[in-house]
C-alpha cells in the first residue's frame, strides 16, 4: 500500500514543482485552470472537456496529488498534446512571475474559492483575464476574509469577474468589496452532471459478477475520521442479522485506507479490499472500496448513500450530486456548509435527508433500503430539482468565450 498511497514516490516530484522545479512547457498560450482537489476538478470537467474538443490547449493546475490524479485519469490520456496537469508553485512572488513567464497563459480561470494574494496580483499585473468560476463563498468563509479586509479588498479588486453559483454567494462578495458590475449569478456547473456510462456498465456487470442482485447496498462515501467506525458500528447489528446487507466504504482520502481497513477488521466483519483485487463474496458485509476514481461505480451499485465529511468536525460535506444523478436515495450529516445552497434546495424538497449523529444515519440507511416507495419519491423530487438547475456550464462556456475573443 506505502507505494501507492500515503507519502507516495510523487511526493518528492510534487515538492519539487511547488518550490520552483518545474516541469517542461507543453503548451504556451492556454487556458490555465487552477483546481485545487478532486471535487473542484470533476467541476471543472465539462468546461476543460470543451476547450479541449476545440483544439485549446489547456493548463491545469492542482494543489492536491488526487486532484492531479483525477485531472491526468480525465485528459491526459484523450488529449495528449493539448493537456498539462502541474501542482500550482507556493503562493511566492518569484516562482509565480517565473510560472508565468513559463507558462504565458491566454486566461486564467480559478475553481470554486481559490484566491491567493500573490497569484492574483502577478495575474492581474500581467494584464492576463482572471475570473473565478463556479464560486461558492459560506457565510463561515466570508466572515473569515471579512477579518481581513486589507486584503480581501484588493485581491477581489483584481478579478475581472466572478462567476457566483447563487445568489447568498453573489452578496457575500459584494459585502467584501467586489465591484457589482463585475459578479453574476451563472449557477453552479455540478448540476450539468453527466454519468460516466462506462461505470454504468461495469456496475452491472459486477452485479452479475459478484452475485449483487438480490443485496441490499448502501455505500458510506467520502467519508472521514471518524465516520466510518460510528457508521459501521451502528450497523453492527443489521449486518450480522441481515445477510443481504452490504456496506461499500469508499474513505476521502486514500492515506487513510489502511487506518480505515484496521477499524473494519476490530469491528470483527467478514471485509474485502479493492485494491487487493478482492471480490465481493456472498457473506461480504462490508467492502473497502480503498481505490481512486472509482466512485461513480460504488454509488451506481448501491440503493441507498451516505455523503461523508459532513458528520465529523468540521465537517463542511461533500458533492450530494453525484449520487443523485444515479438515482440513489442519498443521506448527509448536519455539517455541510460547503455546500450549503445546494443541501438547502434539496431538504427543503425532501429529497435528501440530514441526519445528527451516525446513529441516526445508520437506521435512516436502513429505512430507506427497505422502503421502496420512500426512496422513489425522493429521487423523484431529486431529479426534478437537477432538471430545474441545469446550464450552469454553457453560461460559463458563453462567460469565457467572451474574453477569449480577439
Amino acid at each position: 500500500m506505502k507505494k501507492r498511497f500515503g507519502h507516495l514516490p510523487d511526493y518528492q516530484q510534487e515538492i519539487d514543482e511547488r518550490f520552483g522545479n518545474f516541469q517542461p512547457v507543453k503548451n504556451q498560450q492556454t487556458l490555465w485552470f487552477h483546481v485545487v482537489s478532486v471535487g473542484e476538478t470533476n467541476a471543472a470537467q465539462p468546461l476543460i472537456e470543451h476547450y479541449l474538443k476545440l483544439g485549446q490547449a489547456v493548463l491545469v493546475t492542482n494543489t492536491t496529488r488526487t486532484g492531479q490524479a483525477r485531472a491526468k485519469a480525465l485528459f491526459a490520456d484523450k488529449y495528449p498534446k493539448l493537456f498539462q496537469a502541474v501542482f500550482l508553485p507556493i503562493d511566492q512572488k518569484y516562482l509565480i512571475e517565473r510560472f508565468i513567464q513559463c507558462n504565458q497563459p491566454r486566461m486564467v480561470l480559478l475553481m470554486e474559492t481559490e484566491l491567493w494574494c500573490n497569484l492574483l496580483e502577478c495575474i492581474h499585473t500581467h494584464k492576463i483575464p482572471l475570473a473565478l468560476l463556479n464560486a461558492r463563498l459560506s457565510e463561515k468563509s466570508a466572515k473569515g476574509y471579512a477579518k481581513f479586509k486589507r486584503l480581501t479588498v484588493p485581491m477581489l479588486q483584481q478579478l475581472d469577474f466572478i462567476a457566483a453559483q447563487d445568489d447568498a454567494t453573489m452578496q457575500r462578495f459584494i459585502d467584501l468589496g467586489m465591484r457589482t458590475d463585475k459578479i453574476q449569478v451563472l449557477g453552479n456547473v455540478k448540476f450539468d452532471i453527466t454519468t460516466p456510462q462506462q461505470f454504468i456498465q461495469q456496475a452491472q456487470q459486477l452485479r452479475q459478477d459478484w452475485q449483487l442482485a438480490q443485496r441490499n447496498i448502501v455505500v458510506l462515501a467520502s467519508t472521514h475520521t471518524p465516520e466510518e467506525k460510528q457508521i459501521l458500528t451502528a450497523l453492527q447489528t443489521a449486518l450480522r442479522q441481515d445477510p443481504t446487507l452490504l456496506c461499500l466504504v469508499v474513505p476521502r482520502h486514500p492515506e487513510r485506507f489502511d487506518e480505515v481497513y484496521q477499524s473494519i477488521q476490530q469491528l470483527d466483519f467478514i471485509v474485502q479490499r479493492r485494491s487487493l483485487g478482492q471480490t465481493i463474496q456472498t457473506n461480504t458485509q462490508v467492502y473497502l472500496a480503498d481505490s481512486m476514481g472509482e466512485l461513480w461505480l460504488w454509488y451506481a451499485l448501491a440503493q441507498v448513500a451516505y455523503v461523508g465529511g459532513s458528520l465529523n468536525q468540521p465537517g463542511g460535506g461533500h458533492n450530494i450530486l453525484e449520487p443523485i444523478a444515479l438515482n440513489v436515495a442519498t443521506v448527509l450529516g448536519k455539517n455541510y456548509f460547503n455546500f450549503q445552497t445546494i443541501v438547502d434546495e434539496f431538504v427543503q424538497q425532501q429529497a435528501v435527508l440530514v441526519v445528527e449523529n451516525a446513529e441516526q444515519a445508520a437506521q435512516i440507511c436502513l429505512t430507506l433500503l427497505h422502503d421502496t416507495a420512500q426512496r422513489q419519491q425522493m429521487n423523484d423530487q431529486a431529479q426534478h430539482i437537477m432538471q430545474a438547475n441545469q446550464g450552469a456550464v454553457a453560461r460559463h462556456i458563453a462567460l469565457i468565450d467572451g474574453y477569449l475573443q480577439p
